[in-house]
């Protein structure tokens, strides 16, 4: 079972920085694409972030040019990069991965257990 730790969340100003990190564990595996999400109070999840196995990057419209993700492969773990944070921003983010280890036909996605990020002055 790979096992996915988030951290990095917290409260911040209007303006201010925060760096997420989500390192995956849980034997030999190949992360492919990886990804941050977020869910708002009373709002649905959306897709922030996305990395594919070869390092190309996309973003939500809401993020571009604040935020950044990244991956370490020997460290298996996948960082979001956030810039310029506005109260909007305020959410639960969740990393996601989708892994395949020997034997498996298709990727398995599994998602972290979510942190908190707060803007507010």
């Amino acid at each position: 079972q790979v096992q996915l730790v988030e951290s990095g969340g917290g409260l911040v100003q209007p303006g201010e920085s925060l760096r997420l990190s989500c390192a995956a564990s849980g034997g030999d595996f190949t992360l492919n694409v990886a990804a941050w999400s977020r869910q708002a109070p009373g709002r649905q999840l959306e897709l922030v972030a996305v990395v594919t196995g070869g390092g190309s990057t996309t973003y939500a419209d809401s993020v571009k040019g604040r935020f950044t993700i990244s991956r370490e492969y020997a460290k298996n773990t996948v960082d979001l990069q956030m810039n310029s944070l506005k109260p909007e921003d305020t959410a639960v983010y969740y990393c996601s991965v989708d892994v395949i280890r020997a034997g498996w036909s298709t990727p398995r996605r599994y998602w972290g257990q979510g942190t908190h990020v707060t803007v507010s002055s």
